[in-house]
């Protein structure tokens, strides 16, 4: 646990030429507490396209969070996240999804919660905020929360 998968050609553009540059850790931290998430206790690291958190977050959520607002960063492929403590405890694994063309939240959460679960997907998006600003703003190759029903 502790080593999440991103898609590096796809995320949010955080200032650089192209998809082939990363961006610094100043700006994915700036980017990290710009959601407001309280995450002011994470340290944020860059190693080659892999970005490395640290730090203390009081609850699993917040965790969450901060992993896909850093990994949903364009050149980002991987984010190590192994040194963060949720209240002073390891993280538990988080249920990931990653965003393939065709993909809506109603179609993720029928997959995540079993046909019938797609009117579930507000509770995906909720998930997901301040990340996500509307349902049918996602895209391919974003990873996206997925809460336990």
């Amino acid at each position: 646990m502790g080593l999440f998968d991103f898609v590096k050609a796809a995320g949010k553009a955080l200032g650089i030429g192209s998809e082939e540059e990363t961006p610094s850790a100043d700006a994915l931290k700036k980017e990290l507490d710009s959601h407001d998430l309280g995450t002011e206790g994470v340290e944020v690291e860059v190693n080659g396209d892999t970005a490395v958190i640290k730090g203390d977050v009081a609850d699993q959520s917040i965790f969450e969070k901060a992993v896909i607002a850093v990994g949903n960063s364009l050149g980002i492929s991987k984010v190590e996240a192994s040194e963060v403590k949720v209240g002073g405890s390891d993280a538990a694994e988080p249920h990931l999804h990653t965003v393939v063309k065709g993909d809506t939240l109603w179609a993720i959460a029928e997959k995540a919660y079993g046909k019938g679960g797609g009117p579930k997907y507000n509770k995906i998006f909720e998930a997901n905020r301040p990340m996500l600003t509307h349902p049918d703003k996602i895209y391919p190759g974003q990873v996206l929360r997925i809460p336990a029903e």
